[in-house]
């Protein structure tokens, strides 16, 4: 997906990089960019020695982004260590140069996971295979959410999320993205200062959250790879594009893992989750409202993101006008 955000590297980059990663004679056999990402640029490379591996390649520093989006491939690779080092499928960090010399970022070498995104090949699979794979997905996170974090919110430089409580954290990031909106014009269903004061109403319920876990945040299917077995069905592979990272309230996964569909058409989610964590989630109403103000701040970071990724024309409009009744819908739930 085209965004101003890509910071695109050429032959001579690359090189320099591989180089610098892995040694002076190492030799790239093949490489090609791979296009479906929306924030950072991507290639698939081959080292001469075999070694298949992913590079990403963070957008340049003094991009006009969110006010959350800071040094977020370093996000990234934290999540990956930490998850990895509880057994969550993530990829493999193998080498993270965050010195901004060579081209004028941050940069990683993953190692590259097997298979295909979910998002590709889900119409291919019956319900039952389907099931079986957001059962798998949810025990991944499941164990994923068993890190804990120093702190609540986004683990950025001078965040203003990075908070004793998760209240607090959460109050901050709403009002980060709703300052903007205001800041690059964004049409929402209703005025910032209403959707704040709504949300801050139901605050209350996130005094619930008594542990900073590490939460993905962004588990739609194409971020997670799956190998098909030839037979109807499919494997997860992989946790992919960790870079919206957060230490905060398990329930806030639920939001990406059911994107754009109910909870309670979904079983399998919550029941894989029960299969591999400590404590379940269990969708009281006091859940729901917690998962109704975390969806709602997806919506507005949805909504607010494209004016600095270079968004528009009919495709982003009604992307825009889909999300925007489904935020309205969720701010009428909590009125």
């Amino acid at each position: 997906m085209e965004s101003r955000t890509k910071r695109r590297v050429d032959g001579s980059e690359l090189a320099a990089l591989v180089r610098r990663g892995f040694g002076p004679d190492t030799r790239i056999d093949e490489w090609h960019e791979l296009v479906d990402g929306h924030y950072n640029a991507a290639y698939a490379v081959r080292l001469h020695d075999g070694a298949d591996l992913v590079l990403k390649v963070a957008p340049p520093p003094d991009l006009v982004l969110l006010r959350h989006e800071v040094d977020l491939m370093r996000t990234e690779v934290e999540l990956y260590r930490r998850a990895g080092a509880v057994g969550v499928a993530v990829p493999t960090v193998v080498r993270a140069d965050f010195t901004r010399d060579l081209v004028g970022t941050d940069v990683v070498f993953l190692g590259r996971i097997d298979g295909v995104t979910l998002n590709r090949v889900r119409d291919d699979l019956t319900p039952a295979a389907l099931a079986a794979v957001r059962a798998e997905i949810a025990a991944q996170v499941a164990r994923l959410h068993t890190v804990t974090g120093p702190r609540y919110g986004y683990p950025l430089r001078d965040s203003r999320s990075w908070q004793s409580s998760w209240r607090g954290a959460f109050g901050a990031m709403v009002e980060d993205i709703l300052a903007d909106a205001t800041r690059l014009g964004t049409d929402l269903p209703a005025t910032p200062d209403r959707i704040g004061a709504l949300l801050r109403r139901h605050a209350d319920a996130l005094d619930a959250v008594d542990r900073p876990a590490l939460v993905h945040f962004d588990l739609w299917d194409g971020n997670v790879m799956v190998r098909l077995d030839g037979v109807g069905g499919a494997r997860v592979t992989g946790l992919i594009d960790g870079e919206r990272a957060l230490y905060g309230d398990p329930v806030a996964e639920l939001v990406s893992l059911t994107l754009f569909r109910d909870l309670a058409d979904e079983p399998a989610i919550l029941a894989g989750y029960a299969a591999a964590a400590p404590t379940p989630i269990v969708p009281t109403p006091g859940v729901r409202r917690r998962l109704a103000l975390y969806t709602c701040y997806l919506y507005l970071i949805m909504l607010v993101e494209g004016a600095t990724r270079g968004w528009s024309g009919p495709p982003h409009d009604e992307r825009n006008a889909r999300v925007a009744a489904l935020l309205d819908e969720q701010l009428s739930r909590l009125a």
